[in-house]
């Protein structure tokens, strides 16, 4: 229940800061990023040469792995992870 209460405040900051808020949860991200490496699937995404230095260095992604809903999602469902899967891939060819 606080994770939903507190990733309520976060996109409300953000929507009232217009987007320009940028202040991540470090420790938040690499817990989750901690719980997502328990599934086979996100270890090869993470060990992949491609996508590895978006986890530490990408803006996006890292706000994006800062959401408990998020994290939840891809983990539970599927087309989520499909769609994260997608997203890591457009971010990798930004750079």
């Amino acid at each position: 229940m606080f994770d939903m209460l507190r990733d309520f405040i976060d996109f409300m900051f953000d929507v009232f800061s217009n987007g320009s808020f940028s202040g991540l949860d470090t420790r938040r991200i690499d817990a989750h990023i901690k719980e997502l490496k328990k599934y086979d699937w996100f270890q090869r995404v993470y060990h992949d040469e491609k996508y590895r230095k978006l986890f530490f260095t990408n803006v996006h992604v890292r706000k994006y792995l800062q959401s408990r809903r998020r994290v939840n999602k891809i983990m539970d469902n599927p087309a989520a992870r499909e769609k994260f899967m997608i997203f890591l891939e457009k971010q990798s060819k930004k750079r």
